[in-house]
């Protein structure tokens, strides 16, 4: 093994190096001891916080390695089965005896005597305690076997177009010049998503009833009230994400109407329809930004080392070490994420690789969150380095526009570099509204737990409408299409209200941009120093050591959509 692996993993005083886990019983003597441990000082109890997360990061980076194991190939029963066991035996009993360590922490003096960088875990270790209940357990347990479902029937989703092609494959011909070919493949997608449209429903409507009980076990009225709590949500509230809504609704769509228009008449079209908006508009060949897989993972590197040549060496480690998957397959769950690994102290990325700018998009992406769990290894409690996605996301999506700086390494052709970062920046605006869609959505769908199919499909529409501008992209005669797109986002089935964090980071990875692009020295600097933070301190906080705000305003949004746009037309 790598030697730096080596030290970068945790070395473990407290649970054994032969330990096998196989059952709850494998691991139920370190719970036993923990709540046994006598805290009789400041220093027991900081012994304790530590013997605890050394047991913590062991059970977490376990369960972790079978969901990767199982996201990599979906079609292996047992390795499903792994994952099942750990989530339906082994979690529910982790549940029942971490929240005792809970009681047992808040109960000691030594505990509310630690000050500094501990306020953050203490208040989310009573927001957990305060939330939990047993006859919960189960419940939750049922939700992850659940929720896997989601990926296991959208790995199995292929078409056939010049051979069988996974659906990330099959989008590689939406760039097609040919704009026959685009309205074929098109169909062909959709009509293979809409086979699922109704199990994907099902499933849906059973995990929201299911998810309300949760949240009436709680106390709380409906699931979106209890998960605001259990993702301590501490820093803003529901209203602060209706102002989220209402400054992209004011600010964006004007601007992407403008960009449709300059599209539409590029492709000299009298309508622009959906399998329109990703060719280039000025009718040039898809972008190439690398030959295979190796070449992959070698620009990618020289692109972080070129950045700072420390950022290169931390993708090269996982790199040499296989710590990520990158290629679409059949079989394979979709999407792409960076799983930190809290012993290991290295993360894996997967992705589902196709050969597009999307996908240059995606591994800078996770490549940004792979640094951050990489800075921040060195925080001595696991409590410190989980972090909140609007911090993590504002690492992985600040990389993304800061890379963009760096992308002559995938695009050798100064044409080509232009047309990357256009398609970038305008994504950057794109996906402004659709997290603000997918949030007000979920927020509808937990108000009104007993709704109908039809109902959830007809509030999808409505909501859709809200943020479409004029000379928008033309959907008629494809209602049937558009009503169930919601159902490509997977946070919807497997992490309920994980969304609006993107929109949140969106706006600081701009501010962040616009750092690098006027002093890109001390915008690393604010770079690493919030991702040294981890979770010790509040988001504004964090936010305001990466030397930005944490802001909803619609000022403060007008202000970073206009920078985009002003950068866009620049490019030409």
């Amino acid at each position: 093994m790598n030697s730096l692996l080596e030290q970068a993993k945790q070395k473990r005083s407290f649970v054994s190096s032969e330990l096998q886990i196989r059952a709850w019983d494998d691991i139920r003597p370190y719970f036993e001891r923990l709540l046994a441990f006598n805290i009789d000082s400041d220093a027991a109890m900081k012994q304790f916080l530590a013997d605890r997360s050394e047991l913590e990061a062991v059970l977490e980076e376990d369960m972790s390695w079978r969901y990767i194991k199982m996201t990599c190939d979906t079609t292996n029963e047992s390795l499903r089965d792994s994952f099942n066991v750990f989530v339906t035996e082994i979690d529910p009993e982790i549940q029942k005896q971490s929240n005792l360590l809970d009681k047992k922490c808040l109960e000691s003096p030594f505990f509310q005597n630690l000050s500094g960088d501990y306020g953050i875990m203490k208040r989310a270790m009573q927001q957990r305690e305060a939330l939990f209940r047993e006859e919960n357990v189960p419940l939750i347990a049922e939700l992850q076997t659940m929720e896997q479902e989601y990926g296991n029937i959208t790995s199995q989703m292929t078409v056939e177009y010049e051979g069988t092609k996974t659906m990330q494959q099959a989008a590689v011909y939406l760039k097609n010049t040919d704009r026959s070919v685009r309205e074929t493949v098109f169909n062909l997608m959709q009509n293979r998503r809409l086979q699922d449209e109704k199990v994907l429903n099902e499933n849906l409507s059973a995990m929201i009833a299911k998810r309300h009980q949760v949240a009436l076990n709680a106390g709380f009225s409906n699931f979106r009230d209890y998960t605001f709590k259990s993702l301590c949500r501490f820093d803003y509230t529901k209203e602060d994400c209706f102002a989220f809504y209402s400054a992209i609704q004011k600010s964006v769509p004007p601007i992407l109407s403008e960009l449709h228009k300059e599209r539409k008449a590029k492709l000299h079209l009298d309508s622009l329809r959906p399998w329109d908006v990703d060719v280039d508009p000025e009718q040039k060949a898809p972008l190439r930004p690398f030959r295979d897989t190796k070449d992959f993972v070698e620009k990618t590197i020289a692109c972080f080392s070129e950045i700072k040549p420390f950022y290169g060496q931390c993708l090269k480690l996982l790199a040499d070490n296989g710590y990520w998957d990158l290629e679409s397959r059949i079989g394979k769950a979709p999407g792409g994420y960076n799983n930190p690994l809290y012993e290991s102290n290295v993360p894996f990325i997967f992705m589902n690789a196709a050969g597009t700018l999307h996908d240059v998009e995606t591994l800078v992406h996770e490549g940004g969150h792979a640094i951050h769990s990489i800075v921040s290894a060195e925080l001595p409690l696991v409590e410190f380095k989980d972090l909140p996605s609007e911090v993590a996301e504002l690492a992985s999506m600040s990389m993304e526009l800061i890379s963009m700086e760096h992308w002559n390494v995938f695009f050798a052709d100064d044409d080509d570099l232009r047309r990357a970062k256009k398609a970038q920046l305008e994504n950057v605006l794109s996906v402004l509204p659709w997290i603000a869609i997918v949030d007000k959505f979920q927020h509808w769908l937990y108000e009104n737990p007993t709704h109908t199919a039809e109902q959830r499909e007809a509030e999808w529409l409505r909501i859709v409408a809200l943020f479409d501008g004029e000379n928008g992209v033309d959907w008629s005669g494809l209602e049937h299409i558009r009503k169930c797109q919601w159902q490509k986002q997977l946070h919807i089935y497997e992490v309920p209200f994980y969304y609006i964090e993107y929109g949140f980071a969106q706006l600081g990875a701009i501010a962040m941009w616009k750092q690098y692009k006027e002093d890109p020295e001390r915008a690393l600097e604010h770079y690493e120093a919030f991702m040294k933070l981890g979770y010790t301190k509040s988001i504004p906080e964090i936010y305001e050591a990466a030397g930005i705000a944490f802001s909803f305003s619609y000022e403060y949004v007008k202000k970073l959509a206009d920078f985009v746009y002003d950068e866009i037309k620049k490019l030409g």
